[in-house]
């Protein structure tokens, strides 16, 4: 059964050719893709998916431009499986046709995904788990309640991997998915994600070049084989110079 699914995968490499570099996507490093999956690192600053506001600098737009191979009428495109906050960089999964995007987004809490972050300050448990209700308030800030019946359940896994001057850089289990939950979750333990203006203040985030989370892994199942996958980035350099200074 493995050797069957292993063929699948190769057949399914073997009969997708990438376009020309002219189309590769601003922004975006493709990490994988075949004729049901596209897989890619986002820059911090580019949107997952438009806006009322600006529809063409997202990840979605380029990435449907990309398999279009630059022509305007292809049937070719790309569907969303899942979105990333506009200033959190790290993988973004996307599906190239429906029967593998409806797969995905069923199986999507399932998968395994982790984040890179640095806080300020430093936690008193070095490992744990954070649990709490998440709400949200009439200008679309999460926060979080101990009525279930007043929030979503959001779970939040993490690990101290180094501590230096007032910053503490973390491993995070993403064990739900709830809107801005690891910036809550941590900002209410006292330790807001660096670079957080909407959670930690702006006061704490000046001098702070950009938010620092990032998306750096996921192990999912691929649509149509059902085979195990994982995706990992390198964690980026400026979270390593915060703990250096």
């Amino acid at each position: 059964m493995e050797e069957q699914k292993a063929t699948i995968m190769r057949e399914s490499q073997k009969q997708f050719k990438s376009p020309p570099k002219k189309y590769q996507p601003r922004g975006l490093t493709i990490l994988y893709e075949d004729r049901d999956i596209l897989v890619v690192e986002k820059v911090n600053g580019l949107l997952t998916v438009g806006t009322e506001k600006d529809k063409e600098n997202t990840a979605y737009y380029r990435l449907t431009d990309y398999v279009r191979k630059g022509i305007q009428k292809s049937k070719n495109r790309v569907f969303i499986v899942h979105r990333l906050d506009r200033d959190t960089s790290g993988i973004l999964v996307f599906a190239k046709n429906a029967k593998a995007k409806h797969y995905l987004q069923e199986e999507w809490p399932k998968f395994k995904k982790k984040y890179y972050a640095v806080v300020h300050g430093t936690l008193p448990e070095k490992e744990g788990i954070i649990t709490s209700y998440l709400a949200e308030n009439s200008i679309h800030k999460m926060y979080s309640v101990t009525d279930p019946e007043k929030g979503k359940l959001a779970k939040t896994g993490y690990k101290v991997l180094r501590e230096a001057g007032n910053f503490s850089l973390l491993e995070i289990d993403l064990l739900t998915g709830r809107k801005n939950q690891i910036r809550v979750h941590f900002a209410e333990k006292g330790c807001p994600v660096a670079g957080d203006k909407t959670y930690g203040g702006k006061e704490k985030a000046k001098g702070i070049k950009r938010l620092t989370l990032h998306a750096f892994s996921i192990t999912l199942l691929h649509p149509h084989t059902k085979e195990e996958m994982s995706f990992e980035t390198k964690i980026p350099a400026y979270f390593n110079s915060l703990l250096t200074t």
